[in-house]
């Protein structure tokens, strides 16, 4: 069965995949990549208005994303030891679940 933290960690892991796919892209497109206009990937570029808001956003859900799994971790280590060890193998199948996507 699913805690309460659980949920918590689904709901801070599908915002971190929304604000980073709401992130702009840093070259320019598909036909930059065929004729070699993303070259300057690496270019100092400033971030202005709504994309520096996403980023700050991105950057603390992250945070607080990392903090939540680290949490659940050390809970389920401290509660799985006796009899729930189904909850813990839930929680870190939940937490496998979105880990390629936020990495």
């Amino acid at each position: 069965m699913l805690q309460w933290y659980d949920y918590i960690f689904i709901i801070v892991s599908l915002i971190v995949i929304i604000l980073a796919l709401l992130q702009g892209g840093k070259s320019e497109g598909a036909s930059g990549a065929i004729t070699g206009g993303g070259l300057n990937v690496f270019a100092q570029r400033k971030e202005r208005g709504s994309e520096k808001i996403i980023s700050w956003m991105t950057f603390g859900f992250a945070i607080v994303w990392l903090f939540l799994a680290l949490l659940i971790m050390v809970v389920n280590s401290t509660t799985g030891s006796g009899g729930d060890t189904e909850s813990a193998t839930e929680s870190a199948s939940v937490a496998a679940l979105f880990l390629p996507f936020i990495l």
